[in-house]
């Protein structure tokens, strides 16, 4: 069967009444609209057909057409119209964030608390670095005749350094040669290269001071592990029980508990190789708690090596248009603010809009 534009245009409307009445859409509210120029029947056999293919679904024999994930997907792909944020929409989100944010941490909570309000959906944000951390330089100083420093140089020119008790008499030639071997084998590799087998080449080729190689590699992987760590917040679970889709309450506790840190800590790495914003409907999400449950994502830019990520959870009702819209604006705001030199700093919060 075609899926003809005709179709595409009943399903369409279908999805835009659903999202604005949380209501089964009749043919009847479709004819009724200003840009459908055709018959109940003829709209009644086009949601038929929709509902044989798999776009529509019927809850109750006598009852309206509602969406199915096929058809939510359909729809973010390729129906839905481009929303236009109005005067009053933009003004209130570049309220929220035309102020600096300080610090990256509680950036990541302020601006998942600003997203929940913009959309009124449980919000997520999150900072994570761009790709694999690497060593750039090892620098091995020599302190007193017990003890080293050992200093590793990271991309964005941070600097990390420990204190090494010496187990026997090491010599500055010593630690030269080391610090050659260590630029040479363990620099500009990703925290999964540094293997068994990497450690026992550098040792072998380390001469008098092959006893510091352990503990420089056990040190070089904590510092790789603690770049390579996301910060991440979630805001407005709450949120949920004002929507008709979670009045069952077995349902939306069950919703609600799958929607924190660390159930949706995988959501970044999702976006790793992802350009503009990401749609996730329904069934296509792995937690089951997740199936009825639409996340939409998209990135920012926060300089210095570090990628910033908002999204948003909610019913596959959800006014996907308006979020993505609203989203982008965002991801484009905090781009732009993370540009400039100055030290960020996020405003308090924004009035809530009233729940729809």
């Amino acid at each position: 069967m075609e899926l003809t534009d005709r179709k595409k245009k009943v399903l369409r409307s279908v999805v835009d009444l659903y999202i604005r009445t949380a209501e089964p859409v009749g043919s009847k509210a479709i004819t009724e609209l200003p840009d459908m120029n055709y018959s109940s029947a003829t709209i009644r056999n086009e949601m038929a057909d929709l509902t044989a293919m798999g776009y529509l679904e019927q809850p109750h024999t006598s009852a309206g057409r509602i969406p199915s994930a096929a058809g939510y997907r359909l729809y973010v792909d390729e129906l839905m119209m481009d929303y236009r944020l109005s005067v009053d929409e933009t003004k209130s989100i570049n309220i929220a964030i035309e102020e600096k944010m300080q610090k990256v941490d509680k950036m990541v909570e302020k601006v998942a608390k600003l997203v929940s309000q913009a959309t009124n959906l449980p919000a997520i944000s999150a900072a994570s670095r761009h790709g694999s951390a690497c060593i750039k330089r090892f620098d091995l100083i020599l302190a007193a005749k017990s003890s080293v420093i050992l200093v590793l140089m990271l991309p964005n020119d941070q600097a990390v350094n420990k204190v090494i008790k010496l187990p026997l008499a090491v010599t500055e030639t010593d630690l030269k040669l080391l610090s050659a071997v260590l630029n040479a084998t363990m620099t500009e590799i990703p925290l999964e290269d540094f293997t068994a087998e990497l450690m026992e080449k550098v040792m072998r080729s380390a001469g008098a001071a092959a006893s510091l190689v352990p503990v420089i590699v056990d040190f070089t992987q904590e510092t790789l592990r603690n770049q390579d760590s996301t910060n991440m917040a979630v805001f407005g679970q709450s949120r949920l029980l004002t929507l008709p889709e979670y009045r069952d309450v077995e349902k939306a506790q069950r919703v609600m508990a799958s929607i924190d840190e660390d159930a949706l800590s995988n959501l970044p790495a999702v976006m790793q190789n992802e350009n503009g914003t990401k749609v996730i409907v329904g069934p296509e999400n792995v937690a089951d708690e997740l199936k009825d449950t639409s996340v939409v994502m998209t990135k920012f830019d926060i300089g210095d090596g570090l990628q910033g990520m908002i999204g948003v959870v909610g019913p596959t009702r959800m006014d996907y248009a308006k979020v993505t819209a609203r989203l982008s604006y965002f991801a484009e705001s905090l781009s732009k603010m993370f540009a400039k030199p100055e030290s960020p700093q996020l405003p308090e919060p924004v009035p809530e809009e009233p729940h729809e």
